[in-house]
């Protein structure tokens, strides 16, 4: 793999880092006032992901969606003004951090109702062929969201008309404090449900950004070359709660040591590591890159915070697609 696309990928995992442990440094302010759901540990599978995407393809997200809208290009300034509750955000300060939506880069949206945005992403792509355009649909998700009929009726429709659209499922291995253990038989694996329906899918290991951007970019091709859609699996982990900016280990539905064999792996001082050993990077660089960051960061939030809120007038604007 190139070197400036590992720079790139390293730079953009960084970046979501940095913002979502900014969101959880600011959140006891009380300015805040929307749930949060970080992906801090997770940046590997937005980053690698997005990197094949075009402005023009299609992306949907759940609940935990900052590093997805970041990876597809979405303004910074305007998700944390929307975190705000500012009429500057991308849903004009009505949406908070789970209805991310911007047009412009292809987001077409988040949504915390679990598995919902997968037929939406497939009935994105349905279109997008419908019209002769060429766009592909990637759909983000939990490996809970496999549990729903959504799901399973989606991955169906998909294969029976050949969509192009990629499903991406980030198997963290909590549907918030509930193991795998106690939703699914034990040995199942995610991928060999979708497998069962004829999709071609693969797992991967989501905290290796390499792995995802290799696998990303063959479904992305898979999908340019109408080939279909493809399923793809990335056991990755959240290090902090399911909602909200702390750390939750002592509610003991997953063990310290669980949670520090996970970090040891994490997917940004992984490609860290590499990039020094191979001197592709020194340290001098990198903090170069975390002192411009922070200072984007900075600004991003100083911006949300002068921002006004909505106006009154605003309430029953945007309830319905022109």
């Amino acid at each position: 793999m190139e070197v400036q696309i590992l720079k790139k990928l390293y730079y953009q995992m960084l970046r979501i880092r940095k913002v979502e442990e900014r969101i959880a440094e600011l959140y006891p302010e009380q300015q805040i006032r929307c749930p949060v759901h970080l992906c801090i540990g997770q940046e590997a599978v937005s980053v690698g992901i997005c990197a094949h995407l075009k402005s023009e393809d299609y992306v949907m997200s759940g609940h935990r969606s900052h590093g997805h809208y970041l990876g597809k290009g979405g303004d910074l300034s305007a998700m944390m003004a929307e975190l705000y509750g500012k009429v500057t955000g991308c849903s004009r300060g009505k949406g908070g951090s789970m209805h991310l939506v911007d047009l412009s880069v292809g987001f077409l949206g988040a949504t915390p109702i679990v598995a919902s945005t997968i037929p939406m992403g497939v009935g994105a792509a349905l279109g997008a062929v419908m019209k002769g355009e060429k766009r592909i649909s990637v759909v983000f998700f939990g490996e809970g969201a496999t549990e729903e009929g959504a799901f399973q009726e989606s991955v169906n429709f998909a294969v029976l008309k050949k969509l192009p659209v990629i499903f991406v499922c980030e198997n963290n291995f909590y549907s918030v404090y509930s193991p795998l253990s106690v939703r699914q038989p034990v040995g199942r694996e995610v991928v060999e449900q979708a497998r069962g329906y004829g999709l071609e899918s693969f797992q991967g290991d989501g905290n290796d950004v390499k792995e995802v951007y290799r696998l990303g970019g063959e479904a992305a091709e898979r999908a340019r070359r109408g080939e279909g859609p493809t399923f793809l699996e990335f056991k990755t982990y959240r290090w902090r709660e399911h909602c909200g900016p702390n750390y939750d280990n002592d509610l003991g539905y997953r063990s310290e040591e669980e949670f520090e064999q996970w970090k040891k792996i994490c997917p940004l001082s992984r490609l860290q590591s590499e990039l020094l050993l191979q001197k592709w990077v020194d340290e001098v660089e990198l903090q170069k890159i975390a002192r411009e960051l922070d200072e984007e960061i900075e600004e991003t939030v100083a911006f949300a915070k002068k921002s006004p809120f909505p106006e009154a007038s605003e309430l029953m604007e945007h309830v319905y697609a022109q």
